[in-house]
């Protein structure tokens, strides 16, 4: 009886173990898409030093500051902690917080002080006047999630490499998470942090079988 145990333990119970993990890996692959092709920033979208970024192929967590970005700088620090300082170095991904015009000087100190202890290079704040910022939020098309007075919200989205805004479902509400509260630091290290992976292995997964196709031609 306990060489059966024994054997068990060794050889079966790996194997059941296995396939529920591999069935649940399977299961958890793939993060709705919200809304499909967002629009690209406008061309007159400039950066801190004068240049367009683009959501196309790459991994976007994409923020909108409104005009309180200092009183709101906590919500970057928690968000740079959480996610940011974990994988920035992931070169197909970047962090955008769209801002309105006439707040680049506040832009400067938050990301200055986010440099003191990170590598800045994937975080960027974009410019734009407010109207188009109100204009552009409107196509992400989400049921729930709306600018406030101030042109912004502490909710950031993430978007993935072709434009597709992407959330979880929500089970237990029969509703969809659009988008992930930087005030909390709990949700960023959480349910922000599982779907984030989710995307990543998304695409690691889509990298690893275009290689073998390829070595297999």
């Amino acid at each position: 009886m306990k060489k059966n145990i024994v054997l068990f333990v060794l050889f079966i119970l790996p194997i059941v173990a296995y396939l529920f993990f591999a069935s649940g890996i399977n299961s958890f692959t793939k993060l709705p898409t919200l809304t499909s092709k967002i629009p690209d920033f406008g061309s007159n979208w400039k950066d801190l030093n004068g240049g367009n970024i683009s959501l196309n192929n790459k991994i976007t967590v994409l923020g909108f500051s409104g005009t309180d970005l200092l009183k709101n700088r906590g919500n970057y620090y928690n968000l740079n902690n959480k996610i940011y300082e974990r994988y920035h170095e992931f070169k197909d991904l970047q962090f955008v917080v769209v801002c309105p015009l006439g707040t680049e000087n506040d832009a400067k100190k938050v990301l200055e002080a986010i440099a003191v202890a990170t590598d800045t290079k994937e975080w960027h704040f974009i410019f734009a006047p407010k109207e188009e910022i109100k204009n552009y939020f409107l196509q992400l098309k989400l049921n729930k999630d709306k600018l406030n007075s101030d042109f912004g919200t502490p909710n950031v989205y993430l978007v993935d490499k072709d434009r597709n805004l992407r959330g979880r479902k929500v089970k237990e509400k029969k509703e969809y998470k659009e988008g992930y509260d930087t005030f909390h630091p709990s949700e960023l290290g959480n349910e922000m942090l599982d779907d984030f992976k989710i995307i990543l292995y998304e695409y690691r997964a889509a990298l690893k079988k275009n290689h073998n196709a390829e070595r297999q031609i």
